[in-house]
């Protein structure tokens, strides 16, 4: 029988992910030598707490010794499923100056110090993969780098976080609240005890920060992305989407134009007709446009112990094959160009506002005179039944500068016959 090399790798924690991939290396460990000509096993899992008990796990695979990790010269891979900045920085920049090739699923690390880690990794030979830092186990990373290199990508956008789109969807479809609908996704235990990074657009944001750098070749951060999540979004709001022909999500967008990068997460209303409207629940999609491949949609789970585990494994396999053929660190960083953030009030949109208004003659003329005023155009307008005094207009602009919006809405700030500017939400255009 043919006797293969062993490649170790060791696992820095045994969470969800952790506990999936484990589970999906041991499924698949027959399948290795014919993958990899090579047997890959997990030879150590760095935990916190040895003395908890974790069934299936041998307990002379748990350490609480990171350097009993990075001293091992037996070790060349290290799979980094902490999550958060540190340590997991320091182990990653450890490992690498090591010699240990690097598997990762941070998003937040990736999305602040990608540049750092990508670098590291560079100067030592290394393989650093990250698959599974951006939308589970939906491919988008590699494919960004390799299948579609050929491509010039203006425009990657997407729905990037599961636990937003099923709160969107459950008030779409079943006409919930907002508050209701964040309740049941942590029932079912899609979104944390904790939601802000989900539901204020931050997840959502490390991800398009990550993905933007390989798409245009040029390092955004998350400082650099212009963020707004959905706690303010309403039923109504989405109802009145409805009628307009549009569908409410919240998208991450990402566009280069003029040499200039533009990367922001906000609530939008798309087309009803584009295909990401369809895409509901906990899934994820992301969709691509590019000179020569025109559009691609990647969609799938975004998360989860098996989606996330998958994505992690594709990585490890690459890693364990790059070492066969001493080739590893072939693709590292892309980002060889410096382009510009756009200003934030340069960008141009086309606006949803609802407006909350006393039922009187002018109202409507007067609000049309304030956006003229401002160089914002009216595209679509609906003016609602009053009810005890109080009338609802919604009006769908043209596209217009942020900054000029910005200044119409200071002034029906100070109109007494406006009530409340109770919505502004992006309405998503094609470039």
């Amino acid at each position: 029988m043919h006797k293969y090399k062993k490649i170790k790798a060791a696992l820095l924690g045994m969470g969800t992910v952790g506990g999936g991939v484990y589970k999906l290396l041991e499924k698949r460990k027959d399948e290795m030598p014919f993958k990899i000509q090579a047997d890959l096993e997990i030879s150590r899992i760095l935990v916190r707490d040895l003395s908890k008990k974790r069934e299936g796990i041998p307990d002379e695979a748990l350490t609480d010794s990171w350097e009993q990790i990075v001293n091992d010269p037996e070790i060349q891979i290290v799979i980094e499923l902490m999550g958060g900045i540190e340590p997991a920085r320091t182990y990653i920049l450890q490992a690498l100056k090591a010699g240990k090739h690097v598997v990762t699923a941070n998003k937040d690390l990736m999305a602040e110090h990608g540049e750092e880690l990508m670098d590291a990794a560079e100067q030592n030979h290394c393989d650093l993969q990250f698959e599974a830092a951006v939308a589970g186990g939906i491919p988008i990373i590699r494919p960004l780098k390799e299948c579609l290199a050929g491509n010039d990508i203006t425009e990657v956008m997407g729905i990037v976080n599961g636990t937003t789109n099923y709160i969107l969807t459950k008030m779409t479809k079943e006409g919930m609240d907002f508050a209701d609908a964040l309740k049941k996704a942590q029932e079912l235990g899609f979104a944390e005890a904790d939601p802000t990074a989900d539901i204020e657009g931050l997840d959502a944001g490390r991800k398009m920060a990550i993905l933007a750098s390989i798409a245009f070749h040029s390092r955004v951060t998350f400082q650099d992305v212009d963020i707004k999540g959905i706690t303010k979004i309403t039923a109504k709001d989405i109802q009145y989407a409805g009628e307009f022909g549009y569908t409410l999500k919240l998208l991450g967008v990402a566009r280069n134009t003029d040499h200039e990068m533009e990367v922001g997460v906000f609530p939008m209303m798309i087309p009803s007709s584009h295909p990401l409207a369809g895409v509901s629940d906990s899934f994820n999609a992301v969709f691509i446009h590019g000179d020569a491949v025109d559009d691609a949609m990647f969609q799938g789970k975004g998360a989860g112990e098996f989606p996330t585990a998958s994505a992690v494994m594709g990585d490890l396999i690459t890693v364990a094959r790059n070492m066969q053929y001493d080739c590893c660190g072939r693709i590292g960083c892309s980002c060889y160009k410096r382009l510009p953030m756009k200003a934030a009030g340069e960008s141009r949109h086309k606006y949803f506002l609802r407006l909350i208004v006393e039922d009187r003659t002018g109202i409507l003329a007067g609000v049309a005179g304030v956006l003229g005023n401002n160089n914002v155009s009216i595209n679509q307008v609906i003016q609602k039944p009053a009810v005890d005094g109080v009338a609802e207009l919604v009006v769908i602009t043209d596209k217009v500068e942020n900054r000029h919006l910005h200044d119409a809405l200071m002034i029906f700030g100070e109109m007494s016959m406006i009530r409340e500017v109770a919505s502004v939400i992006r309405v998503y255009t094609q470039k």
